[in-house]
């Protein structure tokens, strides 16, 4: 996942992805409310992202990604998502838990683990009775 060059980038960017799938666009304010930040905060890296060539700001109509930042963001949220259902395969049941696992760990995945890791949950999707055998196994952490 190159291009953006720090976690909190993609944090904006994939926030901006999907509330722009939403709404069809996103305001500083939808933006500061999904990452619970000020909308101060927000503006600053609007303006960062914006120069980069991630963001298209129109006046009174809030912001879209550009083609760029469209893929980017794209990417991002399917990172994202292969996470949640690995950490869902692992029978990791609380939201709070799976939400804050993969928000510690997203960034910090290479796109070849990450190709790697979802070719495993594509696997685990196919194969269940395989997958429940080696859940079975796992020791009960107290």
């Amino acid at each position: 996942m190159s291009g953006v060059s720090t976690p909190s980038q993609e944090d904006y960017l994939e926030a901006i992805w999907r509330l722009t799938q939403q709404k069809g666009y996103a305001r500083v304010s939808d933006i500061a409310e999904y990452l619970h930040i000020s909308q101060a905060s927000v503006s600053k890296m609007i303006r960062k992202l914006k120069d980069e060539g991630w963001l298209e700001v129109e006046r009174y109509r809030g912001l879209s990604l550009t083609s760029k930042g469209s893929t980017k963001g794209q990417l991002l949220l399917a990172r994202h998502e292969i996470l949640e259902r690995f950490l869902e395969h692992l029978a990791v049941i609380d939201p709070m838990v799976v939400y804050h696992d993969v928000e510690g760990i997203e960034h910090h995945f290479s796109t070849e683990t990450l190709e790697k890791l979802a070719a495993l949950v594509d696997f685990i999707d196919q194969e269940p009775e395989w997958w429940k055998k080696f859940i079975n196994r796992l020791p009960l952490i107290p």
